[in-house]
């Protein structure tokens, strides 16, 4: 593979703190510019904050092992990186539409300049803005999206946890009556599809309307049927398969960590509450796991300055 010139923007190394450990073994080059950028966000409480502050550390321990301005390699089998001055490059390219007292220019025209100077490679700018990326496509620099750490925008790109298979109708009698089934007995491929934990719903070819619920855990062990659809001691009976679902897991002392994830309303709280006290204070015995249930939420402020409202504290003590 040839190698290639990446140049990141601020926007990328706010979102992910680890950015320049996933580009292989091409080069990076990280305008100052980007580093001022960088220094303007460690006070801020929150992930970007946080990304700012990681990041800055990275690049304090890189400067340990030699010179940023001529490159360090980042790692075995990766490639090298690079801190770079605008003032300091040769041979400046800074197309007259551009500005420089805006920063998103000057790292626009440090990766002109650069693509100009490295003409063997070829030099790509790395940016979550998509203005920025439209500029770069406007005088002839090829921009891509940071997708590594993209976030979800759509409920259909989530893991639903679950698949739908469809099988022979005396199939899900015999599961029912007990016996062990096994994911690769009715359908070809399947133990090497699935997760560990993910859910299968048995759907009978003959009647849609007749299903069974089981969890896969491993190709070669038998499908676990769905024991727990209730929290009797709570009077909570699951609605749907993804209630069942949930019921399921929070009720397995073996699985250590739950992510649920749905609308408001469809009983992520409820359920992780019932399940939790179910297991610390519950009517069974055998299933008092715990000796206390700890209930935590996030603290969000309302925002970054004094008061909710937009505006300096002279701004906000003005008479309205």
């Amino acid at each position: 593979m040839a190698k290639k010139n990446y140049v990141l923007d601020t926007s990328v190394c706010l979102t992910d703190a680890d950015v320049l450990f996933k580009f292989d073994n091409h080069d990076i080059f990280l305008p100052l510019k980007v580093l001022e950028e960088i220094d303007g966000h460690k006070k801020r409480q929150d992930s970007v904050g946080s990304n700012a502050r990681k990041i800055i550390r990275t690049l304090d321990d890189f400067r340990a092992k030699g010179c940023l301005e001529k490159g360090i390699r980042i790692d075995k089998g990766k490639g090298i990186l690079k801190v770079v001055s605008f003032k300091n490059l040769k041979e400046v390219i800074f197309p007259p539409d551009l500005d420089l007292r805006h920063p998103d220019h000057v790292i626009i025209a440090t990766a002109k300049t650069i693509q100009s100077n490295l003409e063997n490679r070829k030099t790509i700018v790395v940016s979550r803005d998509i203005n920025m990326r439209v500029i770069c496509d406007s005088i002839g620099l090829i921009a891509e999206d940071y997708t590594s750490e993209k976030a979800v925008t759509s409920s259909d790109e989530l893991y639903n946890g679950f698949v739908v298979v469809n099988i022979d109708d005396e199939v899900i009698d015999r599961f029912y009556a007990g016996e062990e089934l096994y994911p690769y007995n009715f359908v070809e491929e399947m133990g090497n599809s699935l997760h560990p934990n993910q859910y299968v719903m048995m759907v009978s070819n003959a009647n849609e309307k007749k299903s069974a619920l089981a969890r896969f855990k491993a190709p070669h062990e038998p499908l676990k049927k769905i024991i727990y659809k209730t929290l009797p001691d709570w009077k909570i009976e699951s609605r749907n398969k993804e209630q069942a679902f949930a019921i399921d897991m929070l009720m397995d002392p073996n699985i250590k960590i739950v992510s649920l994830v749905g609308r408001a309303g469809s009983g992520k709280t409820l359920l992780a509450i019932a399940a939790g006290l179910q297991q610390t204070i519950g009517l069974r015995s055998d299933e008092n796991h715990y000796s206390r249930l700890i209930v935590s939420r996030p603290v969000q402020p309302l925002g970054k300055d004094i008061g909710f409202l937009p505006g300096t504290m002279e701004e906000k003590m003005l008479p309205w």
